[in-house]
C-alpha cells in the first residue's frame, strides 16, 4: 500500500501542476485572441484515454503521464506542425501576435508554477506552522551514519556549526555540507571543540543517496504495540522505554536499532523502564530486525523543539521566503551535480521522485512537496532550452532586442535539438531508477 499511495501521490501533484502550468500559457493566449487547438493533461500520442471539443480547443487527458501541453496555432512547438508554418500567418495565429504579447504567453506556465509554489509554501505554514529541532537543543548529541564515522564524528558529538556557519536545525545538516560543498564541520566532543574535514570523496559518497550523515539520538518510547508480534507476547506496553537490548545498554533509539539488527531471528533479553520501575523479559527477533512496535518521533516529547506560527498575512512574506530558499538550494544543486565526481549517476526520474513522497497519505507532506515541485518546474521550464519555454523566451527576446524574427529553420532545428536532448535526460534519468532498482 506505501508504494501505491506514493505513486497515486505523485500523480495527483503533476497533475495540478501540469493543468495550472498549462493555464498560465492559455489564459493570455486566450486573452490576447491566440488560437488554442488542444489544452491535454498528459501526452496522447496515437490516442487519448478523454478528450471533448468546446469552440476552437479540445480538451482531453493523454495515457502518457510524463507531463502536458497546449497546443497554439502558428507556433513550432513539440507537435512540430511544419504544414500549418508554411501557410501564410493568419490573424489568430502565435506567429501573427507581436514579439510583446508572445513573450507573455510563453512566460505564463513558468508565472504560475513560480507563484503557486509561493501560495502552497504559504497556506503550508498557515495550516501547520514550522516545527523543527534546533541544532543546540540536540542535548543527546547526534548518532552518526557510516559515513560520518569514517569522517571523523561519533555518536554523541553536537554538531556546532558547518563552515563555521551556525546550523539553526539539526535537520539541515546533511544540506547544508552537500549544497554548499562545505570544507568542514565544527562539533563539540566531551567539552572539546573539534574540527572535521569534509573531503570531496565524502560529498560524492554523500550525493548516492545512502546516507544521511548524522540525526539527533533520543529515547526509544514505544508509541504502539502490533498484535500478535513478538513485542506484544512479552508483555511490552505503549509508554515503555527500551533501555538495554541483549544485556547492552541502549539508552537511544539509534542503540536499540543497531542491536536488533545485530541479532536477527534471536531472542533477546530486553529491559524496559515503565514508570520507575525496570521490567525484563525476553523477545524473538524478526528475520528484518523487528519486534513489532511503533516508536515515538514526536521530538517535543524529549527535546524543546521551536514552532513558528503564522497568521494568515504572515503566510504569505513566509511562503515567498521559503520559495526562494528553495529557488536558491535547487540552483546549487546543479552545481553539485556537475561538479562533484558521480554525482550525474545519482540522477533520478519518475521513481525518485515518486519514493520522495511519505508512504501515508500526510496533507502537509505532500503539499509542501507540491510546493517544492512547482518551484522545481519553473526553473527547469525557464532554463534557454529550445523545447522548453525558456528556449522560446530566449528567441523571442532576441526579437525584442534586435526587431527581427529569428529564422524558422534555424528555430525548427533548435526545436529537434531541444527536444533529443530532453528525451537524452528523460532515458538517462529514469534508467539510473531502473538500475538501482535492479542493483539495490
Amino acid at each position: 500500500m506505501g508504494i501505491l499511495t506514493q505513486a497515486l501521490q505523485l500523480i495527483l501533484s503533476l497533475s495540478i501542476l501540469v493543468v495550472l502550468h498549462e493555464l498560465g500559457h492559455f489564459i493570455p493566449a486566450k486573452y490576447f485572441k491566440t488560437r488554442v487547438e488542444k489544452f491535454y493533461l498528459f501526452f496522447d500520442p496515437w490516442f487519448s484515454i478523454f478528450k471533448y471539443k468546446k469552440g476552437d480547443t479540445e480538451y482531453g487527458i493523454g495515457w502518457l503521464p510524463l507531463g502536458g501541453y497546449v497546443k497554439i496555432s502558428g507556433m513550432i512547438d513539440e507537435s512540430m506542425d511544419k504544414e500549418q508554418m508554411k501557410l501564410p500567418p493568419q490573424e489568430w495565429e502565435f506567429r501573427a501576435k507581436p514579439a510583446w504579447q508572445r513573450l507573455i504567453i510563453m512566460c505564463g506556465g513558468v508565472t504560475v508554477n513560480a507563484i503557486l509554489g509561493i501560495l502552497i509554501y504559504a497556506m503550508v505554514l498557515f495550516c501547520w506552522g514550522e516545527e523543527y529541532l534546533p541544532t543546540k537543543n540536540a542535548t543527546f548529541g547526534v548518532a552518526c551514519d557510516t559515513l560520518a564515522y569514517q569522517m571523523g564524528l561519533r555518536d554523541g558529538d553536537k554538531i556546532l556549526s558547518v563552515d563555521n556557519k551556525p546550523v539553526e536545525s539539526i535537520d539541515r545538516v546533511f544540506g547544508e555540507v552537500l549544497i554548499n560543498k562545505a570544507k568542514s564541520i565544527q562539533a563539540e566532543r566531551n567539552g572539546q571543540n573539534i574540527n572535521i574535514d569534509v573531503t570531496d570523496d565524502d560529498l560524492s559518497e554523500m550525493i548516492t543517496g545512502k546516507y544521511h550523515l548524522v540525526e539527533a539520538r533520543y529515547p526509544l518510547e514505544i508509541l504502539s504495540v502490533t498484535s500478535g508480534k513478538s513485542a506484544a507476547e512479552a508483555g511490552i506496553k505503549v509508554g515503555d522505554r527500551i533501555i538495554s537490548v541483549s544485556n547492552i545498554n541502549t539508552p537511544f533509539k539509534q542503540d536499540v536499532t543497531k542491536v536488533l539488527l545485530n541479532n536477527k531471528n534471536l531472542k533477546v533479553d530486553i529491559a524496559v523502564l515503565r514508570g520507575k520501575d525496570t521490567i525484563r523479559t525476553k523477545v524473538n527477533v524478526s528475520e528484518m530486525g523487528t519486534i513489532g512496535v511503533g516508536i515515538n518521533t514526536d521530538f517535543s516529547k524529549f527535546f524543546k523543539t521551536q514552532t513558528l506560527h503564522y497568521t494568515f498575512i504572515e503566510s504569505f512574506p513566509a511562503g515567498i521566503h521559503k520559495a526562494h530558499e528553495t529557488f536558491d538550494n535547487y540552483l546549487k544543486q546543479f552545481k553539485v551535480i556537475f561538479t562533484v565526481k558521480g554525482a550525474s549517476k545519482e540522477l533520478g526520474g519518475f521513481m525518485s521522485i515518486g519514493k520522495a513522497y511519505s508512504t501515508t497519505w500526510d496533507w502537509q507532506s505532500f503539499w509542501s512537496f507540491t510546493a517544492f515541485l512547482s518551484i522545481v518546474l519553473a526553473i527547469m521550464n525557464i532554463l534557454p532550452i529550445p523545447a522548453l519555454d525558456g528556449g522560446h523566451v530566449m528567441f523571442l527576446l532576441y526579437e525584442v532586442i534586435t526587431g527581427r524574427k529569428p529564422n524558422e529553420k534555424v528555430m525548427e532545428y533548435a526545436q529537434y535539438a531541444g527536444m533529443i536532448l530532453l528525451l537524452a535526460l528523460l532515458l538517462f534519468a529514469n534508467g539510473n531508477d531502473v538500475v538501482r532498482l535492479f542493483t539495490k
